[in-house]
């Protein structure tokens, strides 16, 4: 069962799956394409997935950093400690 909202997005009623809230189109550069597609093949995630989990990290780190944080990655064998930083 499918419905229209007044936004234009479409609900479905099935359990399984959520509503979709908002498409986009996106251009993407050459590197981000085959980012993207390396990821799919590595993970077996959907592009969809990839995109909707990329936007709530990058929305985590910029909280974070706004917050006066650092965002740290350790590198468990050699302990090397680098600061992530998104300008």
């Amino acid at each position: 069962m499918t419905a229209s909202t007044r936004n234009g997005t479409t609900e479905r009623g099935s359990v399984d799956q959520p509503p979709v809230v908002e498409r986009i189109t996106v251009a993407l550069i050459p590197k981000a394409a085959a980012d993207l597609q390396r990821l799919q093949d590595s993970t077996s995630l959907s592009k969809t997935d990839l995109v909707n989990r990329a936007i709530t990290l990058y929305a985590l780190i910029d909280a974070e950093q706004s917050a006066g944080r650092d965002v740290l990655i350790k590198d468990n064998e050699s302990g090397e400690i680098n600061r992530l930083l998104f300008l």
